[in-house]
């Protein structure tokens, strides 16, 4: 029998994780669900499993912080989204690394996987996997952002941003109440510092957050089109372009 923990901060998540675990190994087990770094270290500090299945980020920190902490931890298989390169990371210092929402077959491929390394003998280097981790680990998004008004400076949290846009080479930034302030990022800076979580980039125009969408359509060539809260100047048009569609839908589902 294969005993598995889950470390996944989405209880909706971690049930379809387990469901579609047991489908592709009817003699998998999953002995734990754990839903913060907190839980995990404790737990994993006085149990044993087979194999981890672990989201990076959490509600209280990221796995790595987990994994810095317990001396015995099983293999790991990562399941999150991150970019291409770190891909190719985790690949290489895991046993495997899926993209939600998880895929039938591609989780099967990585059990399979897993059982041919146990069967050859090969041990987990934790050390690897948390170098690779690290860099993320190390990682602060922007949580306040300078706007003037005439001669008064103000600095609007996070929380309160519904989303940025660009038009005639100048970058806005419109607050939940309908505030619009110009400030001095351009939209490609700015996406790389901003909480993926929180924000997404849905064309060359528009980093919108989470909390603006108010209702989404199907447009056509698969793309997606939004009403967002408070709505844009000028009646502009709201579509995720067709590159962004399927890694924005993903990012909806995370």
């Amino acid at each position: 029998m294969l005993k598995v923990a889950i470390i996944e901060d989405e209880p909706l998540a971690a049930e379809d994780l387990e469901k579609t675990l047991i489908q592709v190994d009817p003699e998998a087990e999953v002995v734990a669900k754990l839903a913060s770094v907190e839980s995990a270290v404790e737990w994993l500090e006085n149990n044993e499993v087979d194999l981890i299945l672990s989201d990076i980020e959490l509600g209280d920190g990221l796995s790595f912080d987990i994994f810095n902490q317990v001396t015995n931890a099983a293999p790991i298989i990562i399941t999150t989204a991150y970019d291409q390169y770190a891909i190719r990371a985790f690949k290489e210092n895991s046993v495997d690394y899926l993209l939600k929402p998880i895929d039938k077959g591609e989780l099967e491929t990585a059990i399979t996987k897993y059982k041919n390394w146990r069967q050859n003998g090969q041990e987990f280097d934790m050390g690897n996997l948390l170098e690779v981790l690290k860099p993320y680990s190390d990682q602060k998004f922007q949580e306040r952002f300078l706007v003037t008004l005439g001669e008064k400076i103000h600095s609007i949290p996070e929380e309160e941003v519904a989303y940025f846009f660009s038009e005639d080479r100048y970058t806005f930034l419109v607050t939940k109440k309908g505030t619009q302030h110009i400030i001095n990022t351009n939209l490609g800076d700015l996406e790389g510092s901003l909480n993926p979580k929180k924000f997404y980039r849905i064309n060359r125009k528009f980093i919108i957050s989470y909390g603006s969408i108010q209702n989404m359509v199907s447009y056509s060539k698969s793309r997606v089109k939004i009403d967002l809260v408070p709505p844009p100047p000028n009646s502009m048009e709201v579509v995720v372009s067709v590159e962004r569609s399927g890694p924005f839908k993903r990012w909806l589902n995370d």
